[in-house]
């Protein structure tokens, strides 16, 4: 989804809460809680995993930064 939904369509959308585990249909509790939104319940159930592999691919990222111009003089 985008950054421009309408607050209908952030209403019908699926979300992940991160403090109890369970997915909500429309923004149920603090935005502090929430991950998402999805366009699917399944989705939403997936947010664990898809964040696990994002922050994975953000560490390597950032240690594959660490290491450019090491080798320049």
């Amino acid at each position: 989804m985008s950054n421009s939904e309408t607050p209908d369509e952030i209403e019908k959308s699926y979300w992940y809460n991160a403090r109890t585990g369970e997915v909500e249909h429309g923004p149920e509790s603090p935005a502090i809680d929430r991950v998402g939104p999805f366009e699917t319940a399944e989705e939403a159930a997936r947010a664990p995993e898809v964040l696990k592999a994002r922050s994975k691919a953000w560490a390597e990222d950032e240690e594959r930064e660490k290491g450019w111009g090491a080798g320049t003089p």
